[in-house]
């Protein structure tokens, strides 16, 4: 089975081509380049879109906008090649990176969505000392967490990219992709702002 898989919910977007659970490409960039990087992996791999069997896609918590960006192309691609897909929680991809990590994601506004999932303030986390945080957030605010007594790796350590070959490794089976929805932990600004 060859299996898409991406996610664009943080600053960083991730695909990866899985081939029967072997990854045979991936790459690590922007939202906005995730179709050229899916290309890329596919040809490099000698494969073509028409051969492609699902997609698997970050569902967040994340950016609202990159979230939203992720699913819209899952939904284009599963329409255009009549392919099943599955939804997996951003979180839970950084959380499988290394066995007792605690994902964090960015949530702008000084907070981070972590497990549950929620919005909180990072100095409203109770963490155990030595606790491995990982993800956007963690590097955002390493000065708390490692004040709070966590650990966080250098910046450059890929264990904070959501990978997408990670989302794959979770998923348990496919249905429709419209199916899929988003993990939104607050309502999106506009409507914030309007209320």
């Amino acid at each position: 089975m060859l299996v898409l898989a991406f996610d664009t919910a943080t600053d960083v977007a991730t695909s990866a081509v899985l081939d029967d659970g072997r990854v045979v490409g991936e790459r690590i960039g922007v939202p906005r380049e995730l179709l050229e990087d899916a290309h890329a992996i596919l040809s490099d791999a000698e494969k073509a879109p028409a051969d492609l069997d699902a997609l698997v896609v970050g569902t967040g918590p994340g950016s609202f906008t990159s979230t939203r960006i992720g699913l819209a192309i899952a939904r284009g691609i599963a329409l255009a090649l009549g392919v099943p897909g599955a939804g997996v929680s951003t979180l839970a991809a950084l959380a499988a990176s290394e066995r007792g990590v605690y994902p964090v994601i960015d949530a702008r506004r000084r907070e981070v969505f972590v497990e549950g999932p929620r919005a909180v303030s990072p100095d409203d986390l109770d963490l155990e000392p030595g606790t491995v945080c990982v993800g956007s957030g963690a590097i955002r605010y390493r000065s708390t967490f490692e004040r709070l007594g966590a650990v966080v790796p250098p910046d450059d350590d890929t264990i904070h990219v959501p990978h997408a070959r990670l989302h794959a490794s979770l998923v348990s089976g496919f249905g429709p992709v419209d199916a899929i929805e988003p993990i939104y932990v607050r309502v999106p600004d506009a409507e914030a702002t309007l209320a």
